[in-house]
């Protein structure tokens, strides 16, 4: 028997809904938020969704970066010359489509975000504008994030297209360019650590200062 989850698109489409009735149930239950009046207008709830899209594309973006540096990589040595080509000619080239774009969308609906809150120029200053701590803790995450984003798009995948046989390169040249990936993608691993505390520092860290 044929069952939803065999279509990821229709399982992607399910999860939506699911969100959409979690919603209209806590809508239903619910009268009032944490100690305050829930925000009203349509303002609100789009940025609200913009955060949500920000936080799913992030979780798509890193969550991605892992998968390349815990478990392809690390595994690749230890896989058969001959079975090789099906990680290099099929999956990589997905995951590298969903890794660049989640990458640019997370990066959109920040700057959506930061641009709508108001905060987007005091934390591209490291918060030296309004000595802020939640601005300067953003501020860093901010950064790091475009860093890794350029490295994303500027770097790890022209490299990674000569690396993976999708433009034409010599073997020299795809050997320093699988390098150049390499590098580029363990220096997003690394920024990846202190961008994901900035990130959840703005609101939790940035009291305790």
């Amino acid at each position: 028997m044929k069952s939803p989850f065999d279509s990821l698109q229709t399982t992607v489409v399910l999860g939506l809904v699911l969100t959409v009735v979690m919603v209209l149930a806590v809508m239903g239950i619910a009268d009032h938020g944490i100690g305050a009046p829930l925000p009203e207008g349509n303002g609100g709830i789009a940025m609200f969704v913009a955060r949500w899209a920000h936080v799913v594309s992030g979780v798509m973006w890193i969550g991605l970066l892992w998968y390349f540096n815990f478990v392809q990589v690390p595994s690749m040595a230890e896989i058969p010359a001959e079975l090789k080509p099906a990680v290099s000619k099929f999956i990589a080239p997905r995951a590298l489509w969903w890794f660049r774009w989640s990458a640019a969308s997370t990066v959109l609906f920040g700057v959506i975000l930061a641009g709508a809150g108001g905060y987007i120029l005091d934390a591209l200053a490291l918060g030296l504008t309004d000595r802020g701590a939640d601005t300067s803790i953003i501020g860093f995450g901010m950064w790091f994030a475009l860093i890794m984003a350029f490295n994303v798009w500027f770097i790890i995948w022209p490299n990674q297209k000569k690396a993976l046989g999708l433009v034409t390169a010599t073997d020299d040249e795809k050997k320093k360019a699988a390098r150049m990936a390499f590098l580029a993608s363990r220096t997003n691993l690394l920024l990846s650590l202190p961008m994901l505390f900035a990130m959840l520092g703005m609101r939790h860290f940035a009291d305790l200062i």
